[in-house]
């Protein structure tokens, strides 16, 4: 019994030391996995702390990038608008003062100014536009005012259908930028559309074209280098079609767009000559000039020979172009312009009427939405 009992403390004093044992193995497996692992832990952690500001520096390139491109932009817009407002007040003492952005002189778009020349050099061209009030004429006139602005050596007639000169086109000239001059003449009461005639039931334009050929004659004479050119508030007008009518030696034409029912009107030219043959328009075209009024200008010194050429009223609809030109040229005179009348500078694109019902109801109840702001 005795010899059971030590044989008993025996054993239990062997599994407590191999207990002990096993505990101590564990803290030194535990503390050895602890070593291994913190060294991970801090290399993945370097690791994506580098990637992050990798991609950050990425980022950051991109958006410099943009932003140059963005100022370069800025700085090409801003130099546009120096030469065309040196255009403009070429006669006049007051300094005009356009900001640069910053970091101008980076840009590439210094040089290109530079090299642009002189606008003085070559015709002046005496752009006539008549315009009468409507919802749309402040749009159209801006249109036509922020691209005559990027026209070298550019006057424009504006010539208002109303028995005074309305504060809305005054404002809108007066803060232009452009060399203009400022006409009104009232189309006769028996000539004028009513609200629900079509377009072409009468003549449109007429009396104002006329004050503005008028006023050429009275105030411009031989010695002025100029072409005429009749540039409707309704239509849409590239830089480079003014670049084609300071070509106009008497009489040139050219294709527009959108107009007759076709994608583009425009005169056959020979490809030697560029003499026009013929003409490729559908509507009427046994016009004396199947034309539209936007594809054609005249050079001013035949303008002031032909001292009674004018639009008139008693003639045939559609036939207002023919009018004017039969009295200043012919057929075989005509100089095909825009790359052999191939090229659309000028589209008949006509601003679609604005659907104002609501405007209407509000204006009956004393409410209109425009009350001492002009739109």
């Amino acid at each position: 019994m005795a010899f059971a009992s030590a044989f008993g403390d025996e054993a239990r004093l062997l599994r407590m030391k191999e207990t002990a044992r096993g505990l101590e193995h564990g803290s030194m497996l535990y503390k050895s996995t602890g070593r291994c692992f913190r060294p991970f832990y801090v290399m993945c952690l370097s690791r994506t702390i580098l990637i992050v500001g990798f991609l950050f520096v990425v980022w950051q390139s991109y958006n410099n990038c943009k932003a140059q491109q963005e100022l370069c932009e800025m700085t090409r817009n801003s130099l546009e608008a120096i030469k065309a407002a040196s255009i403009a007040c070429k006669n006049i003492n007051e300094p005009v003062h356009v900001p640069i952005p910053t970091g101008a002189k980076t840009c590439e778009t210094i040089a290109e100014y530079k090299t642009m020349g002189k606008p003085s050099d070559g015709p002046i061209i005496y752009a006539i536009t008549p315009t009468f009030t409507r919802p749309v004429q402040k749009a159209e006139l801006t249109r036509l005012s922020q691209t005559f602005l990027l026209v070298p050596n550019f006057h424009w007639i504006v010539v208002e259908d109303s028995p005074k000169k309305t504060p809305l086109v005054v404002n809108l000239l007066a803060s232009s930028g452009l060399t203009y001059t400022h006409i009104n003449a009232p189309t006769p009461p028996h000539y004028k559309l009513g609200k629900n005639d079509p377009n072409w039931k009468k003549p449109r334009g007429v009396e104002q074209r006329n004050a503005a050929l008028r006023w050429i004659r009275n105030n411009l004479n031989e010695s002025h280098n100029g072409v005429i050119y009749f540039a409707d508030d309704d239509n849409t007008y590239s830089r480079q079609l003014f670049q084609e009518i300071t070509k106009v030696k008497r009489v040139g034409v050219w294709p527009v767009g959108l107009v007759g029912g076709l994608m583009v009107e425009r005169p056959i030219c020979e490809k030697m000559t560029n003499k026009v043959t013929g003409f490729n328009a559908v509507w009427k075209p046994d016009r004396p000039f199947p034309i539209d009024m936007a594809g054609f200008g005249i050079n001013l010194k035949v303008i002031l020979e032909k001292k009674d050429a004018l639009f008139a009223y008693d003639i045939q609809s559609g036939f207002q172009e023919s009018e004017i030109l039969k009295q200043v040229t012919r057929r075989d005179e005509l100089e095909g312009l825009a790359d052999g009348c191939s090229k659309v500078y000028v589209w008949h694109t006509r601003t679609q009427p604005p659907v104002l019902n609501t405007e209407q109801i509000l204006t009956k109840r004393g409410k209109s939405s425009n009350v001492g702001i002009e739109v």
